[in-house]
């Protein structure tokens, strides 16, 4: 009998079952959107199809306004069918402007379309202003009657207004932006770099992703959002954005800012400098947002730098080192002076990184900007843009002051921050207010821009287009056990989970991730690479080593890589078939983050794989509902793998509980600091050896210790005699 099939308490496995034939490692998803329905698709098409339809109509008073629409964005020029459409223009005379104003307005859709749209792409877009600001601005020009109606109902109504209910005033907030139905609105309407367009273009990119769908127009500069304003002028805003993993964050957020700089370029060519600054949690996430946007920016001018170690970014206009250099010359000799003065000049007047876009983690730009804390925090007046991916982290307690030092630095009066992560609460959105609110105070040049919400799906949850597996293990010999049933495709019949490398084992800490490796690396056959296919991943290694990991496995040479919560956020990798929680997350947005490595950009036929021990019962009912959610948002008739019942047995945990186990993950399994009790390190062993085969190998490795001990110290009565018989040959 199969201990694992009892451990599992799985029923109903269909025997003859092949293996999955979708798999997110097979290549690109035919859509790349996870929410949308037939009506939306045939609204969406309509739109498009509407445009094309006016060009061969020869009787169509309007079918120049469609020709405008089709003009060859990614080519040389126009069609034949606008040359002739133009010809026709002039022979007919020239047009009104109302006629014209006509021909913009049927260009975008109404109101009832952009809603239609965003909602059945689950695309909530808030106003996170105060209810007074959110108002629309009254135009300068009103009309006599209107304003003699308000007075005389001012007059009339002594008594004040009753205060809109919260709910009416979320509805007030709510917005229904212009859509981005496919990417060559952005030449058309949005009339992005033409370079730009064709990198988009090449890059494959055809069909936007919900949160490019919502997003791209905003920070573009919607006109719908500027007319709710009351001005005529397109308003980019500050952008928070929660959106799933894998759904296109870092596109959304690469194209407005590159085709910023273009322009600016364009309009002040001496002006040069870093005019935007991406800010990351890890190191591995910032190279992958420079690769992603130096792919954008090719044949632009715009260049795209990684932060590294020593890089100045700031020209600072110190005269300390002048006085040192001063206080030198009076007491030394002249070529004594000449190589201190180069090795200072070499230190001090490093030149300043000549880049438009800066991608950094906290940390590198904090030290940069303050000369290693030795200095007051440097400017930087340029910047025009401040990107925070994975904001919630970077305004977490570990990153807080460092990123808030970093968006301070940035002193530029219309500066536009954005704010990007798949789980963001509310203390981040309270961050965010506030800080723009003192930057509003600190000096009255800053100019007032609106805060939006940008909100994909449900807030917090996990995408619903990956499988969900929770399985107890009861020990950690049952985790290993099952684990090892992965790896062994023949083994795993006690179980109706089906998952082919490549695929990422999570841990909750570094000493348990290389004990997990050590453990697995001979599992894989010799005749199908043997240890060089697995590999762990932590921050303990050194840049080089992660680097080359990283490139191993993106090749394909490395097939499962064991890691920590370092390679849980925002990295992307295309291929991955699954993960496995080998150690239970620290906390539901934890878990959301680690199982969106797989199943990326609408990729189906991802698995989640989630174990859990007697011990960690207390901490699995958050990462329950989340996966709960999941399955209903997936909204299929397969059974679910987490059943009401075991909701309701598991059992709530509290508010103190819940940080302690945010900030040190399960006790049982925390790496032991001091003394090394082998009775206190059982539990949170990673061996299959049990516990007799343990005891007689600590017993022999006492023993040896013991007689080095007694070798190594010489014996009283021996040394006596030795020295009366060395005494008496004296003799």
């Amino acid at each position: 009998m199969d201990a694992f099939k009892l451990l599992t308490r799985s029923t109903k496995f269909k025997t003859g079952s092949s293996l999955s034939s979708t798999l997110p490692s097979k290549g690109k998803a035919e859509n790349p959107q996870l929410f949308r329905d037939s009506q939306t698709e045939l609204l969406e098409a309509s739109t498009l199809g509407k445009k094309r339809k006016r060009i061969p109509a020869a009787g169509d008073s309007d079918s120049e306004d469609g020709d405008a629409a089709e003009l060859d964005f990614f080519g040389s020029g126009k069609k034949s069918t606008t040359a002739g459409a133009s010809s026709k223009k002039e022979q007919e005379g020239p047009v009104d402007a109302k006629d014209g104003s006509d021909s913009e307005d049927d260009e975008s859709m109404d109101e009832v379309q952009r809603r239609t749209i965003l909602n059945s792409h689950k695309i909530k877009v808030t106003d996170m202003r105060d209810f007074e600001e959110v108002q629309p601005a009254q135009p300068q020009a009103q009309n006599e009657e209107s304003t003699k109606k308000k007075k005389k109902r001012k007059q009339q109504k002594e008594e004040p207004v009753q205060a809109l209910t919260k709910k009416e005033q979320k509805k007030a907030r709510r917005l229904f932006p212009q859509p981005l139905v496919s990417f060559k609105e952005l030449r058309s309407k949005y009339k992005i770099s033409r370079r730009l367009a064709e990198n988009i273009a090449e890059q494959g990119f055809t069909v936007p992703t919900e949160v490019q769908l919502g997003s791209l127009p905003l920070l573009l500069g919607d006109r719908s959002l500027s007319q709710k304003s009351g001005t005529e002028e397109s308003i980019e805003p500050d952008l928070l954005t929660v959106a799933p993993t894998g759904s296109g964050k870092t596109l959304s957020f690469m194209i407005p800012v590159i085709n910023k700089i273009v322009r600016h370029h364009h309009a002040q060519s001496e002006e040069r400098g870093i005019f935007a600054v991406v800010v990351a949690p890890t190191k591995e996430l910032a190279s992958q947002i420079v690769n992603e946007g130096r792919k954008l920016a090719v044949g632009t001018g715009v260049k795209i730098t990684l932060m590294k170690k020593g890089m100045r970014v700031v020209d600072r206009h110190d005269d300390d080192e002048k006085d040192v250099l001063d206080e030198d010359d009076s007491g030394s000799s002249e070529s004594e002076d000449d190589e201190k003065t180069a090795e200072t000049t070499s230190k001090a007047q490093a030149p300043v990184t000549k880049s438009d876009i800066i991608v950094t983690t906290p940390l590198l730009l904090v030290n940069s900007l303050s000369a290693n804390k030795t200095k007051p925090m440097g400017t930087m007046p340029l910047v025009r843009n401040l990107v925070l991916d994975e904001a919630d982290v970077l305004l977490d307690p570990l990153f807080r002051e460092q990123t808030l030092d970093i968006w301070r630095a940035c002193t530029h009066p219309e500066l536009r921050a954005s704010l990007w992560s798949a789980t963001m609460g509310s203390s981040v959105e309270d961050f965010a207010k506030s800080t723009i609110k003192e930057r509003k105070e600190a000096s009255s040049q800053t100019k007032s821009y609106p805060l939006l919400r940008l909100v994909v799906g449900l807030k917090d949850s996990a995408i619903p287009n990956i499988k969900h597996k929770l399985i107890y293990a009861a020990t950690e010999q049952g985790k290993l056990l099952g684990l090892r049933q992965l790896l062994h495709p023949a083994a795993a019949s006690a179980t109706d989970v089906r998952l082919r490398p490549p695929f990422l084992i999570f841990t909750q800490t570094i000493p348990r991730a290389v004990a997990l490796h050590s453990e697995l690396r001979y599992d894989i056959p010799p005749e199908a690479g043997g240890s060089s296919r697995i590999a762990v991943l932590h921050s303990d290694l050194s840049d080089g080593q992660r680097s080359d990991i990283m490139k191993q496995f993106r090749k394909g040479e490395i097939w499962i890589l064991v890691t920590t919560d370092l390679l849980a956020r925002g990295v992307d990798f295309r291929g991955i078939n699954g993960v496995v929680n080998y150690d239970i997350p620290n906390s539901a947005a934890v878990y959301v983050h680690r199982v969106g490595r797989t199943g990326r950009a609408g990729r189906e036929g991802g698995i989640a794989v989630t174990y859990y021990t007697k011990e960690d019962i207390p901490y699995v009912k958050s990462i329950a509902n989340v996966i709960d959610v999941s399955e209903k948002l997936r909204g299929t008739s397969e059974e679910k793998s987490v059943q009401k019942w075991l909701l309701d047995a598991l059992p709530d945990l509290t508010k103190k509980n819940k940080q302690e186990l945010k900030r040190h993950g399960v006790k049982a399994r925390q790496t032991p600091k001091g003394d090394k009790d082998d009775n206190k390190d059982k539990k949170s062993r990673i061996s299959t050896k049990s516990g007799y085969e343990r005891r007689m190998e600590n017993k022999k490795r006492d023993l040896i210790a013991a007689s080095r001990n007694r070798k190594s110290q010489p014996q009283p009565g021996a040394d006596a005699d030795s020295d009366d018989g060395w005494a008496g040959l004296q003799d």
